[in-house]
């Protein structure tokens, strides 16, 4: 804790000396160019405040900004941030312009659609960056816990991606949290005895008794604060030896009961003074004496206020420590509380600060009233529409609390718990729509909240809770609202497709299927009605039978769309495309997924996406593009703590023939999606497992991988996949009944499909299976057809395979041919495993193959492989930050070293680099 000495400021702090060379760590190398990020954690007034204060002290050649919590400002969206970022507005136009835009819509300066709060954080890195360009910049986040949440997820976010932008980021808070688990932390303590007894010698007036020192430094823990407050507390005949103290009463043991009795000796209207500054989060003096004079205290009241050194009134209110707005404010009586709302209500502009205003007319209703609340609802309507989804539901939750009126109460709630959903805060989402639900609502708003309860559940686990509770909301739309039911029908059946073999009876995809075409059906069906129509009748009259409705439905993306209708549609798009085996499609519509998802900043879906889109590639051979995604799905779900099982990264890992990563990634998905009941990432894991043995030759667990995953065909794409693997291991492994019946069931999904990707596939499958000129003309059919087809890797298989039939009888030039073909491709692609086993067959042939290199890009880190890439695809360094959630300063750092570790000088040459 900071100690002032008798006679001036304070110069020094006690029993901190670790701390304070962590923190003069972190300003060097932030001068020195680098970016570090440290959250400081204790109880309160640990001295959290006091190591803020020498960082900032410290950082000369630096320029420092500062934020500070304030519990009463906690639900206003986007305020702290504000608060931080405020004096760097000027650099707002250098932002790209999607993140320029974000936080002009955030900082209320514009409207628009509410902003993605993970693209927030990256205009936030990207806005920190600019300015730290100029010069080396820290920032100091004090009482951290008292943030808004939207304020603590973009900078944790902008924290956790620092890279080398010259920027330090120290926050300051009582405990870790969910936001800030994972940055580096440093605990703050309670002061060791010898350090406790020198902060109190420090600042004692007079000699103190030995037994009343140690009781002191004992009941307080070593709390520098309540160290402190108690000094001025032992006064005259307490500080002689204790003997004016009455009985045996222990002494206060902390900070907060002192300040507590301090503020109860203050005159009544100083008293009052001090709560209404509490009351307004803002520090404006101006406001607070405006208020004042409603409330008839004279401008004398602060007096008394600044000798007990609580409250500082000049042109802004500041407060000693953040601790004693909490307690004046705690302390007060509700009526007292009440008052001081009232009279800033009064006091601020209605035309400047409406939302301020209807807040502290909120919180100084005593009980119900429609006029605050409306006024209340209105305000969430302006917060929403400059993006403060996370004000508009706390607006929105007090006006349900506020409201007189039963129906309007639920209605209200309602649309509460809604924003709460839409800003991630799950738990009081359900809360309210508990509240809406105690009514009385009509029929339409209780299917309203049945689909937000099934919402919640979707995306909380996207596992087995959700089909039924998707089920029941659309059944009960039904009667009201025919088209929101078909589209909750088909966000249940989807909800259902991942569940896979978890879902529960009643939730599973035929069933939902079942009711689903029950439903009327529209004149003009959308591309949504038709995926729902498709589906369903796949489901319960088997493939054929919904070939033709599916691929009506890829049809009608052709036509005239809304980007908020493509993005809710188009995941199950690319899966009806990969069902149907239509590979240009599934190139088309996943290409447009991500590309819509960045462009609407839609960052929620924008995992979902990439790796719909990191799919496609691993079957396109194109590894390096592929890999590029996966970083950046894993950069996504580091910024965002996001859940989606990895099914880009396994699958790269899989065909690289990385053996270990592979099993961790497949252990670690089957793990987690059998807790969430997401059983399509089992399935995806334990396809993964089947290319990984197959190329490794490891053929007898490849098939049993492969037999698990096959044996639920309801799991749409991946089923068709692992009969293909399980084709190829059951006969490598001698196993031609477990063969025989894949293809049976392969063959009824290929042969109605007729593309040449499934026409390939069918082939080279059913090669494996026969022998002689019937084997040799299917080769040669899979060949051709899998050649017209974007899926290279697998014409290379094709081509292995081919080769290796060749080999074992004894055609040995034919089989180098069709080897030596299969092994370029393959190692080009980068299937490793794959490209070796060419390269034993080739060996076997007779032939010496080569032993393969290890790309210039070994040489890199896995960060610097990744935005050489990017760069190497002619993406610009804003583009690459914004895709990596990093800065763009610390895309060109990156790419300096890459040119120097390649040796190369630009751009243009990092494509030959690579190779």
């Amino acid at each position: 804790m900071r100690t002032p000495p008798a006679n001036g400021p304070a110069v020094r702090l006690v029993g901190h000396s670790a701390e304070c060379g962590s923190l003069d760590r972190l300003v060097e190398d932030v001068r020195a160019g680098e970016s570090r990020a440290l959250v400081l954690h204790g109880e309160a007034g640990s001295g959290k405040t006091a190591l803020l204060e020498y960082t900032a002290e410290r950082a000369s050649g630096c320029c420092v900004a500062r934020v500070s919590g304030v519990q009463s400002e906690m639900e206003l969206a986007f305020a702290g941030l504000h608060q931080l970022c405020a004096p760097m507005l000027d650099h707002l136009e250098g932002l790209p312009p999607p993140q320029r835009d974000v936080l002009r819509s955030a900082f209320g300066m514009r409207t628009g659609p509410p902003p993605d709060l993970s693209l927030v954080g990256l205009a936030v890195l990207a806005l920190l960056s600019d300015v730290a360009a100029e010069r080396p910049l820290l920032c100091l986040v004090d009482d951290q816990q008292w943030l808004d949440d939207a304020s603590v997820q973009a900078l944790s976010l902008a924290g956790r991606r620092l890279g080398a932008e010259s920027i330090g980021m120290v926050f300051a808070t009582r405990d870790l949290g969910d936001h800030l688990a994972g940055l580096p932390d440093l605990a703050i303590g309670g002061l060791r005895a010898e350090d406790a007894r020198a902060l109190l010698e420090s600042v004692m007036s007079g000699p103190l008794d030995a037994r009343i020192r140690d009781q002191i430094i004992a009941e307080t823990r070593g709390n520098p604060l309540a160290l402190l407050e108690l000094s001025r507390w032992l006064t005259g005949e307490r500080l002689a030896g204790g003997f004016g103290l009455p009985g045996a009463a222990p002494l206060p043991g902390g900070a907060e009961p002192i300040f507590r009795e301090r503020i109860g000796t203050l005159p009544e209207a100083s008293r009052r003074l001090l709560l209404l500054a509490a009351a307004d989060p803002t520090g404006d003096a101006a406001l607070v004496w405006r208020a004042a004079g409603r409330l008839d205290i004279a401008a004398g009241a602060a007096v008394p206020v600044t000798e007990a050194e609580l409250a500082e009134f000049g042109t802004r209110v500041r407060f000693r420590h953040p601790l004693v707005r909490t307690v004046a404010y705690r302390s007060a009586a509700p009526g007292e509380r009440q008052a001081v709302h009232r009279a800033l209500a009064e006091a601020t502009d209605p035309l400047r600060g409406p939302e301020r205003r209807a807040w502290h007319r909120a919180q100084a209703a005593p009980g119900p009233d429609e006029e605050v609340a409306g006024e209340l609802e209105r305000s969430a309507g302006r917060a929403r529409a400059r993006g403060g989804l996370a004000a508009a539901a706390a607006f929105l939750e007090r006006a349900a609390a506020l409201t007189p009126d039963p129906p309007r109460r639920a209605r209200r709630a309602l649309a509460a718990a809604l924003a709460k959903f839409q800003v991630g805060a799950f738990d009081a989402a359900h809360n309210l729509v508990a509240v809406a639900e105690a009514g009385p609502l009509d029929e339409l708003q209780h299917a309203r909240a049945d689909l937000l309860r099934a919402r919640l559940a979707f995306m909380a686990s996207r596992g087995d809770d959700a089909p039924p509770l998707l089920m029941k909301a659309a059944e009960r739309l039904g009667p009201v609202d025919a088209a929101l039911s078909r589209a909750t029908y088909l966000e249940a059946l989807n909800a259902a497709m991942f569940a896979g073999r978890l879902a529960r009876p009643g939730g599973d995809a035929p069933h939902v299927a079942r009711a689903a075409l029950a439903l009327p059906r529209p004149a003009s069906p959308s591309a949504s009605d038709l995926l729902l129509d498709g589906f369903a009748t796949y489901f319960t009259e088997g493939f054929a039978a919904g070939l033709p409705i599916l691929r009506r439905a890829l049809d009608a993306f052709d036509a005239a769309m809304s980007a908020d209708e493509e993005l809710r549609c188009l995941w199950l798009g690319c899966v009806a495309a990969l069902q149907v085996w239509d590979d240009d499609r599934w190139d088309a519509l996943s290409g447009r997924y991500v590309r819509l998802a960045r462009e609407a900043g839609a960052l929620s879906e924008l995992p979902r996406a990439l790796s719909m889109r990191a799919q496609l590639l691993l079957s396109t051979g194109d590894l390096a593009a592929a890999a590029s995604l996966v970083d950046e799905v894993q950069a996504h779900a580091e910024a965002t703590a996001g859940n989606l099982t990895p099914y880009g990264a396994v699958g790269l890992a899989a065909r690289r023939g990385h053996k270990a990563r592979t099993r961790a990634l497949v252990e670690a998905a089957t793990r987690e999606s059998a807790v969430r009941g997401e059983g399509i990432g089992i399935a995806a894991a334990e396809l993964a497992a089947a290319i990984l043995d197959n190329g490794l030759g490891h053929y007898s667990e490849a098939m049993a991988s492969a037999r698990r995953a096959a044996a639920h065909p309801r799991d749409l794409g991946i089923a068709n996949w692992a009969a293909v693997e399980l084709i190829e291991a059951a006969v490598r492994s001698g196993d031609g009944a477990a063969a025989a019946d894949a293809y049976h069931r392969l063959a009824g999904t290929t042969g109605a499909s007729g593309t040449a990707w499934a026409l390939g596939v069918e082939a080279r499958s059913g090669a494996l299976l026969t022998d002689g000129a019937d084997a040799e003309r299917r080769y040669a059919e899979a060949i051709t057809c899998l050649g017209r087809t974007r899926m290279r890797s697998e014409l290379a298989r094709a081509h292995l395979l081919y080769g290796e039939w060749l080999r074992r009888r004894r055609r040995r030039v034919e089989a180098r041919e069709q080897l030596r073909t299969a092994g370029n491709m393959l190692e080009a692609m980068g299937l490793d495993a794959f490209a070796e086993r060419a390269r034993r067959e080739l060996l076997a042939t007779g032939e010496t193959a080569r032993k393969r290199t290890v790309p210039a890009t070994g040489e890199l880190t896995a960060q610097e492989a990744q935005i050489a890439r990017l760069a190497r695809d002619g993406l610009s360094n804003p583009e690459i930050a914004s895709r990596l959630f990093i800065s763009a300063r610390t895309v060109q750092y990156h790419l300096g070293r890459v040119f120097t570790k390649l040796g190369i000088t630009s751009r243009t040459q990092l494509d030959r680099a690579l190779r």
